[in-house]
């Protein structure tokens, strides 16, 4: 008996062609429905863990009337004082239009447009919105979103009433640097959010910048308060600072170019302390010039200038110092917070606390208390403590730092007066602390287009740290 093997037939040329074709498109199609599987897949991921944040976006407003917040929780002062509300299926605000136009860019208004206000960044929060109701939860669902913030209505009110006097742009910060609690903060040009303008050809100028919270997101020339930073430079690399002696006569040519005092001031004889009480620009600018970019602009990055603060998951402008290409003449300038210096008010009292805090920095917070499960999902922790100064180079720089009483306020305190050019008016500005124990506070203000900070920017504190005091005391 034979037995026959079964012989392989060769494929044809074309029949592997088809099939090269048949496993390519196969290994395509597969390669597609795995991308898709996990793009689907990371989509849904997204969607639960995300969908709040998306839906609650101010560009999402339209969602719901009053820009979603008809469900929104309560929004209360550190008093217990409400500051916005719902009532009636309608978001309201405090009765007292001070206190609703001096918190607005603290608080908010229906139309988000202020993105960093706590209403804007933490609606979805407020509003308690669930992936499977959405914004539309049964009340009996619901859990307590209200919140508390360190801030004193009163201590806000403070410092508007004045600094809206002046009709000017400007910005206004007082927080503990002890705990790090914003106490009052206030921003022009605001507006009632019970009563939003309309904003249009006739008065954009009215309102320009005014969905712009200064305190936290604008930038300005610094003018005289950067002489702390060309202070603590000094103090760190000069050994014999304090036994050396200047003469000012009113204007001084530095690298070729003049560098003048305001208004041409001679101050005469001086040692370092009084040129830091009469804030003459020949000493800082000499200091400037002496010291060089590399140790300036150390200095300068040290104490925070170009750092941004993230302050309950909002970050702070940048401010600005880089002088490696600038000249002899410039670098002068810069010393004394003039050429392209430029700075945040927050990041100056934050600056200013470190200074009173042994050189430690704390972060700033806008929020006190709230229900556990709020309080988790804005990841509110401890603030953040970073050394900005060396522990005796800021107990150094505190005793020549200018007094003050503001009331009954004891304050080491640096105005400046800012040169912006362009046909505007100064930029007056004051920072500084107190130096009481029963009130641990640092603050800064700017007010654009106006003069000097020892007659625009020190009336605004004097309000608002004496109103501090008199919470912080109990009065």
């Amino acid at each position: 008996m034979f037995c026959c093997r079964p012989q392989s037939i060769p494929l044809s040329k074309g029949v592997k062609t088809i099939m090269k074709r048949i496993l390519k498109r196969s290994t395509l199609i597969l390669l597609f429905t795995l991308l898709f599987i996990g793009g689907a897949s990371f989509f849904c991921v997204e969607l639960v863990v995300n969908a709040d944040s998306w839906a609650n976006q101010p560009y999402n407003a339209h969602i719901s009337g009053n820009g979603g917040l008809e469900q929104a929780g309560a929004i209360y002062d550190r008093n217990g004082v409400v500051l916005a509300k719902t009532e009636d299926n309608r978001r309201v605000y405090n009765e007292n239009q001070s206190i609703r136009t001096a918190l607005l860019h603290t608080v908010g208004d229906n139309s988000l447009n202020i993105s960093t206000a706590i209403q804007s960044k933490y609606r979805s929060l407020l509003t308690g919105y669930s992936l499977i109701w959405g914004l539309n939860m049964p009340q009996s669902l619901r859990t307590s979103h209200d919140l508390t913030l360190t801030v004193d209505a009163n201590v806000s009110v403070a410092a508007y009433d004045v600094l809206s006097s002046y009709g000017k742009p400007g910005a206004c910060v007082v927080f503990n640097y002890k705990t790090g609690e914003v106490l009052g903060a206030v921003s022009t040009p605001t507006y009632d959010p019970e009563s939003p303008p309309e904003i249009n050809e006739t008065n954009e100028k009215q309102y320009e910048g005014v969905y712009l919270d200064h305190v936290i997101s604008s930038t300005y020339m610094p003018g005289s308060i950067f002489k702390l930073v060309t202070a603590v430079a000094a103090i760190e690399n000069l050994p014999d600072l304090f036994s050396r002696t200047w003469y000012c006569a009113g204007s001084e040519q530095i690298g070729g170019s003049e560098v003048r005092c305001v208004d041409g001031e001679a101050h005469g004889t001086m040692d370092f302390n009084s040129a830091m009480q009469q804030s003459c620009n020949i000493v800082f600018a000499e200091l400037a010039a002496e010291l060089g970019p590399d140790i300036m602009m150390a200095t300068a990055e040290k104490m925070g200038i170009n750092l941004s603060y993230e302050i309950d998951d909002v970050s702070t402008a940048k401010g600005h110092y880089d002088v490696k290409q600038a000249s002899l003449n410039e670098l002068a300038w810069s010393g004394v917070g003039q050429f392209n210096d430029e700075v945040n008010p927050m990041q100056m009292a934050v600056m200013c606390g470190a200074i009173a805090n042994g050189g430690n920095s704390v972060t700033p917070t806008y929020i006190k208390s709230g229900t556990g499960d709020l309080l988790k999902m804005i990841g509110l922790h401890d603030t953040k403590s970073l050394q900005l100064v060396n522990p005796n180079t800021a107990a150094t720089l505190t005793q020549v730092m200018p007094t003050y009483t503001f009331g009954s306020v004891n304050v080491r305190a640096k105005t400046g007066t800012a040169e912006v050019g362009n046909g505007k008016g100064n930029n007056a500005w004051m920072v500084g602390f107190s130096t009481d124990a029963d009130c641990p506070v640092a603050f800064a203000c700017v007010v654009e287009d106006s003069g000097f900070g020892n007659q625009y920017a020190r009336p605004v504190l004097e309000a608002a740290v004496q109103a501090t005091a008199d919470s912080l005391r109990g009065k």
